[in-house]
């Protein structure tokens, strides 16, 4: 087996969640490095993947070896303010729901964290953040 894609792996947690988002009711999403303008939506969700710190599972070199990369999902909900945060926590179980403690493609998601409210970047919208760590076990 090769060195992980990591686009690939981004794309099954970014297609996971476009899916899921895409059913009724249908929620816009947002991906890293795409343009969107948060003041045509009262609600959306954004996306952010990033890889973070890896690890020697087996001793080897480039071959005959193993890793474990850790990476981390931030999804930020944003819905319209003022009117409590039941619709967004409503959205947030959804997207705790998708990713709680399960494997999809070799991806192991662990148990979610949050929702926790935030103070909200694009003002007028209520903002929480859900934050799941995953793993993937890589075989050189």
């Amino acid at each position: 087996m090769a060195a992980i894609d990591l686009n690939t792996v981004r794309s099954t947690i970014e297609a996971r969640l476009a899916t899921e988002l895409a059913s009724s009711p249908a929620i816009p999403v947002v991906f890293n490095n795409m343009t969107f303008d948060s003041t045509a939506e009262d609600t959306f969700v954004q996306c952010i993947t990033s890889f973070g710190a890896g690890e020697y599972l087996t001793m080897g070199g480039t071959t005959d070896s193993d890793n474990n990369v850790v990476g981390l999902v931030l999804l930020n909900v944003f819905t319209e303010e003022g009117l409590g945060a039941g619709s967004n926590f409503t959205i947030c179980k959804r997207l705790r729901d998708l990713y709680n403690r399960v494997t999809v493609s070799n991806v192991i998601f662990d148990s979610p964290v949050g929702p926790e409210i935030l103070t909200s970047s694009p003002e007028g919208k209520f903002q929480t953040q859900i934050r799941i760590t995953f793993n993937i076990y890589e075989e050189l």
